[in-house]
């Protein structure tokens, strides 16, 4: 047999190439067993530090804005309007001449009543002088008790006259004074209802006008009833500040002092109404706005403080991510006390110094490397 017979060469190839599979298989091997696992790439984040600080203990309620007086004023006569001295929404000052009415007869009325007295006084300044001369002519015996007694009655009849028509002319003096009709109280003028040339009639029912007195000015709202007690207790050590700021209003808000707790708890809401009081001398605050109320009872000395944005909701409640000093997350159950507008004050859960997640929790899951930086 020829040592070059496609038998022969075909045999000594499938051992070559049985050779070559398996070094390369085992090349594979070697290098696969050498690569290690990249590390997932650490989160970007935004922190805040865990502080612990002075918080104030409040209540929060929506409130109504009321005017502190508000007065409907009214005509005390009959009589047409002559002259309106005031314009619509304007400020009025205590004593501000608001309407006239026609005054020409209670005028005449009342220069007839001073005529009427003038002439009393006259008749009672005679008939005094009369009663003299009578008992000095009684003491001389030239007049008899029963004439001197007549004269005598003249004068009391006289005087009484006098007094009763004096009476009368303050009447009528007053009545006059009814057709000038001036603001009760300092405030804002509504719209004036009864205008120029209309006849008004005594306590009509229509106002003329109503003000409102908005300096100082009222907010009324009310808290559940739990709260009384506490209200109470605080209101007992002194005034309790309130905070309104009417709603989407973008001035600062405005201050104020509680001055009222209703008498009885609302049985159907169980609540108790409360109303504070404020200056209001920047005109913020306008009869029948809502407003966001804030009642400051007290404050809490080292409260565990977090940003709001930190915390998160879980199945097993709020929860927040700690980053630890390996920065990795660690996903943490706490307990919230409240939170006051971008803060949250912790009951338990965190320590002062602790570094916690507030924007980017989305991406984290526990034990995840993070990238911090300061919010």
């Amino acid at each position: 047999m020829k040592s070059d017979s496609p038998s022969l060469r075909l045999w000594l190839a499938v051992p070559a190439l049985a050779l070559t599979f398996l070094t390369a298989c085992s090349g594979g091997d070697d290098a696969k067993a050498g690569d290690k696992p990249k590390a997932a790439p650490a989160v970007p984040v935004t922190t805040a530090a865990v502080v612990r600080k002075s918080m104030p203990l409040k209540l929060e309620a929506i409130g109504n804005v009321e005017p502190s007086t508000t007065v409907a004023v009214k005509s005390r006569i009959d009589g047409q309007i002559t002259s309106v001295h005031l314009a619509d929404g304007h400020d009025v000052a205590k004593g501000d001449l608001l309407f006239e009415l026609d005054a020409r007869a209670l005028e005449a009325q009342v220069r007839q009543m001073e005529a009427t007295v003038q002439r009393d006084r006259a008749l009672v300044a005679n008939q005094v002088a009369k009663e003299k001369r009578y008992s000095e002519l009684l003491a001389q015996g030239f007049i008899s008790p029963d004439a001197y007694n007549q004269i005598k009655t003249d004068l009391d009849a006289g005087r009484a006259t006098a007094e009763a028509n004096e009476a009368s002319l303050q009447s009528a003096r007053v009545q006059l004074s009814y057709t000038r009709i001036y603001a009760p109280i300092a405030g804002r003028a509504g719209k004036v209802q009864i205008q120029l040339g209309n006849v008004v009639k005594a306590n009509d029912t229509a106002p003329l006008v109503i003000i409102n007195a908005v300096m100082p000015i009222y907010v009324s709202f009310a808290v559940p009833e739990q709260h009384l007690a506490r209200i109470r207790s605080f209101l007992a050590k002194g005034p309790l500040a309130v905070r309104a700021l009417p709603t989407g209003d973008t001035h600062a808000p405005s201050e104020g002092t509680l001055t009222f707790i209703d008498n009885a708890v609302d049985q159907q809401t169980g609540t108790i109404r409360l109303r504070a009081t404020f200056p209001n001398r920047d005109n913020v605050l306008w009869p029948g706005q809502f407003a966001s109320v804030t009642v400051t009872l007290d404050r809490q000395d080292n409260a565990i403080v977090v940003p709001a944005d930190a915390l998160q909701n879980g199945p097993k409640g709020p929860y927040v991510y700690v980053v630890k000093p390996d920065s990795s997350a660690e996903m943490r159950n706490v307990k919230i006390d409240r939170t006051d507008g971008p803060e949250t004050v912790i009951a338990d859960g965190l320590h002062e110094g602790e570094t916690v997640v507030v924007s980017g929790q989305i991406r984290l899951t526990p034990g995840i490397k993070v990238q911090a930086k300061s919010g």
